[in-house]
């Protein structure tokens, strides 16, 4: 009998799990690339959230992030693959970035790379990459893991609450005036994302302050979906005071009871283009 090759299981950085999970499942960050006045950062390696709302604040200018290229996996890949190792590789979803295409090519190129399209963002990608790591533990091989993963995206939810459109219209996915109307009048509104591709579409718009929008919107999203895996959920930030995290924490334990509630914060792909103040909740469904 063969003996079962050992898997290294990695993710692009947008995946925003939080160290205690990181460590659990042995996962390798891959970050992104944030260019900001002419600087290249890594993602959340030197660069925050913060950063980037104040750059914005002073100088009205927001980064563009960039796709990690075929070569910069390759040379993230290969010593894990020389070393004997299957790998097991999860993307933002291919909607987002070109990193998913990029990383392919690079599987390609080396073999023993498995690489899954999360269809999703921030810890929507990140339920992705803990179903791995379970996987892995149970002893799984990387082919049959792989393919369970992809076989199960759009079984992972995301959603968020925006408090703000200022940082959206600058980056040139809304107009200024839907921006305008919706700070006008106080609206808040609710982004889906497909998982079938990673995309954003506007959902519920909410009216009033935060903390209100808040527990409508944990209500609302626990009820669409009568089937909801209760193991793990993420509350998942863009930088927002600790009161509002602690009441989206209550309202879900009031609604529903899970296993296990992580609240994280999203790295800066996921933050510049949704400005300050934004939470969302994300799960999966069985």
């Amino acid at each position: 009998m063969s003996e079962k090759k050992k898997i290294i299981l990695s993710a692009d950085s947008t995946c925003d799990l939080d160290e205690e999970l990181k460590e659990r499942y042995h996962v390798n960050y891959f970050p992104l690339h944030i260019n900001l006045n002419g600087r290249d950062y890594l993602d959340n390696v030197d660069i925050t959230p913060e950063q980037v709302y104040q750059e914005y604040y002073d100088h009205k200018v927001l980064p563009k992030t960039s796709a990690v290229n075929v070569q910069e996996y390759i040379d993230h890949f290969r010593p894990w693959v020389e070393d004997g190792y299957e790998v097991i590789h999860v993307n933002l979803g291919h909607a987002l970035s070109s990193s998913y295409q990029n990383c392919c090519l690079a599987a390609q190129e080396l073999g023993h790379v498995h690489v899954v399209d999360s269809c999703n963002l921030s810890t929507g990608t990140g339920l992705t990459v803990v179903a791995a790591g379970k996987m892995i533990e149970e002893g799984m091989d990387a082919e049959t893991i792989a393919g369970k993963l992809r076989a199960s995206t759009s079984k992972r939810h995301a959603s968020f609450v925006l408090d703000t459109l200022t940082f959206l219209h600058a980056g040139g996915r809304c107009s200024a005036v839907a921006a305008l109307g919706a700070n006008i009048l106080k609206l808040k509104p609710s982004i889906q994302v497909d998982n079938h591709d990673g995309s954003m579409s506007v959902g519920k718009k909410y009216r009033g302050a935060l903390d209100k929008v808040l527990v409508k919107y944990v209500k609302d999203e626990l009820a669409r979906h009568p089937d909801i895996n209760t193991d793990l959920l993420f509350i998942t930030h863009s930088g927002i005071p600790q009161e509002y995290i602690d009441l989206v924490r209550k309202t879900v334990e009031d609604t529903m009871a899970f296993k296990e509630i992580h609240v994280t914060k999203a790295s800066c792909t996921i933050s510049c283009h949704c400005g300050p103040n934004t939470l969302g909740i994300l799960f999966e469904t069985k």
